[in-house]
């Protein structure tokens, strides 16, 4: 098991950025691959991105593709998304989860309902004027 904790969430006017962190204390952040996931008010929870446990393999739902990026920051034993542009559309609560069965990143963050997540607290991202 693997304790994380979401930092950076804030409110943003459409256009600026935010960078979101998944930290963790307790294991080492590279056994597992990370899940960023967004929960909008009402709706389900959606798969945002995803890094393999290497970082060699990254995925974006295709509404922040080339707005958002995912990192691996190995000294802080964090997961970073760096969010761009960002659009009121993005606004919910962000979730990073951890899952080390070794599933591909498509599998991941199109499965947010694995028993094997272990999952952070959340993160509040509101993009509005």
């Amino acid at each position: 098991q693997v304790h994380l904790v979401e930092s950076g969430g804030g409110l943003v006017q459409p256009g600026g950025s935010l960078t979101l962190s998944c930290a963790a204390s307790d294991r080492p952040l590279h056994y597992y691959s990370i899940a960023w996931f967004r929960q909008a008010p009402g709706k389900e929870r959606v798969g945002v991105s995803c890094i393999s446990d290497s970082g060699t393999s990254t995925y974006y739902v295709e509404s922040v593709k080339s707005r958002f990026t995912v990192s691996r920051d190995i000294p802080n034993n964090a997961v970073n998304l760096h969010m761009k542009n960002l659009r009121p559309e993005d606004t919910g609560v962000y979730y990073c989860a951890a899952e080390a069965t070794g599933a591909t990143v498509d599998r991941l963050c199109t499965n947010p309902e694995s028993p094997y997540f272990y999952w952070g607290q959340g993160a509040q991202v509101t993009v509005s004027p």
